[in-house]
């Protein structure tokens, strides 16, 4: 009986839906209402539906939870709207965020177009970014504001200024002037990486003091996550400066030939760094950085290539979505940041498996502690394409032990608290900035259907093709998944065939 009514009020939640407008493609009108939503909301709650969500502008006006009883009488008043999408067996979220990624114009100096990598991340559902460290910081500050005001199709963006563009800073008072002229530039935000500690002390006491927030890409170094949690980072990236600050007696062991600019070597003797990481002293490491409220965003995608490069190598969409800029970056060279597979085998990837079972319990021990985990992807290097390369670490995320309501969780709330922006981004809620995305397929059970590409599923004996985010909203704009994929599968085409004409 119950089931029979479920179907019925589908059934008339789809009438009601056919008989209105769908939104435009990259247009914004006065009002949207996506009815008959499955939600799955950033704070790790579990999936409720159905529900009409109604945007006006650029916010989420309401949230109305239906009772399907009622909705069979025709007195049942909706929120009325402009246009709408029947959400009907699909899933609505918050647009998914990414904390750690690159907006590139040009590998290893040859163009390749804003628009590629902007696009990328809308078909998979990305509204918000945080760019960590650009080349040309004003260029992509450029990008930011033309795409708040809705002039190109781009994520949510905000800049975080990179602190060691030269001249590099070399007095703390260098550090402090450096912090005042990001800010001025007008930055949401700073990366530091490469940094000896009285540097990193004072510029991030005069970030503190001018309102910035900072990511720390650590390194092999003389700071670590000690540092971090002294001094007042925001949140440390990938994993460096974690196992490290753990050994007892202070540094890796290195072989005698190591060189760290030499980056076989460097990635060659990561995979076996955690292995050296006292599990008492890590765990006091772990606390620290829980203490100084200090978040994590590890991304796990990034090094993946370094445990199964193959798999890295053959992806399924690099056929028809890898520009052939980033196709030529990717292979090995030493020129190229994290091209570095030379003489790589089977005893680099077994390392490296175990440093990913070692890192991946740490992750989970920081979060039961009490810690912020973020998400983010690192693209544009080591194979990882963009915006596939987030849904990858959501995967991977789940690999960890967290489950895919808590990795959803890491990649909304999370990634907006770790911005500062909780109070209006990361969340299916009213008065939040209507940032969401509607998938087909149930990310709770099966996260990949997030790709863009979709995925095969099998029902009745036969196998359907399902999955993808078909609209990505950002801002009150509505943007269709499949229309942006396509633009993207144009954009490589045009590219491969211009190169392939060239003598």
């Amino acid at each position: 009986m119950r089931i029979a009514l479920l179907v019925t009020t589908a059934i008339l939640f789809a009438r009601q839906a056919d008989a209105q407008s769908l939104p435009t493609h990259g247009i914004r009108g006065p009002s949207l209402a996506i009815r008959n939503a499955t939600i799955i909301d950033g704070n790790g709650t579990p999936a409720s539906g159905p529900a009409d969500i109604l945007i006006i502008g650029n916010r989420i006006a309401s949230v109305t939870f239906l009772d399907p009883v009622a909705l069979r009488s025709p007195t049942t008043k909706r929120p009325a709207a402009d246009r709408e999408i029947d959400a009907t067996g699909k899933f609505v979220l918050p647009g998914l965020i990414n904390a750690h990624a690159h907006l590139q114009d040009e590998r290893a100096h040859v163009p390749q177009p804003f628009d590629y990598t902007l696009k990328l991340w809308l078909a998979c559902g990305i509204t918000s970014v945080r760019e960590v460290g650009a080349d040309t910081t004003q260029k992509v500050i450029a990008i930011r504001d033309r795409g708040a005001r809705g002039e190109l199709a781009s994520p949510r963006l905000f800049i975080s200024g990179r602190f060691s563009n030269a001249p590099v800073p070399q007095t703390p008072a260098s550090a402090r002037a450096r912090v005042r002229e990001l800010k001025a530039m007008g930055v949401d935000g700073i990366k530091i990486l490469g940094i000896d500690r009285d540097i990193m002390q004072a510029m991030l006491e005069e970030a503190h003091a001018v309102g910035l927030r900072v990511a720390h890409h650590a390194g092999v170094e003389e700071t670590n996550a000690w540092d971090d949690a002294r001094f007042g980072t925001t949140s440390i990236e990938h994993w460096y400066g974690i196992p490290d600050a753990a050994i007892l007696d202070g540094r890796q062991h290195f072989p005698s030939p190591y060189n760290y600019r030499n980056e076989t070597d460097r990635f060659r003797w990561a995979g076996r760094l955690w292995r050296e990481a006292d599990p008492t002293l890590l765990g006091k490491v772990l606390d620290s950085l829980v203490a100084a409220k200090v978040a994590w965003v590890p991304t796990l995608d990034i090094y993946e290539a370094s445990r199964d490069l193959q798999r890295a190598q053959t992806q399924p969409w690099f056929s028809e979505y890898l520009h052939p800029t980033l196709e030529d970056y990717f292979r090995p060279a030493p020129s190229n940041h994290g091209s570095y597979f030379f003489g790589w085998g089977s005893t680099d990837e077994t390392y490296w498996k175990e440093n990913y079972r070692l890192w991946m319990s740490a992750l989970r021990d920081f979060e039961r502690k009490g810690g912020l985990i973020g998400v983010g992807d690192d693209a544009g290097f080591i194979y990882q394409m963009y915006g596939f390369g987030l849904i990858r670490e959501l995967e991977l995320q789940q690999e960890a032990g967290f489950q895919t309501m808590k990795v959803i969780q890491h990649a909304t709330g999370n990634n907006a608290r770790i911005l500062g922006r909780e109070a209006d981004l990361g969340r299916v809620r009213a008065g939040y900035l209507a940032d969401l995305i509607v998938v087909k397929g149930n990310p709770l059970e099966n996260l990949k259907v997030f790709y863009p590409t979709g995925v095969d599923d099998v029902r009745d004996g036969k196998v359907v093709h399902d999955g993808g985010v078909e609209w990505t909203i950002k801002d009150g704009i509505p943007y269709s998944g499949p229309t942006l994929l396509a633009e993207v599968k144009s954009m490589v085409a045009q590219a491969r065939a211009s190169r392939s004409r060239k003598p």
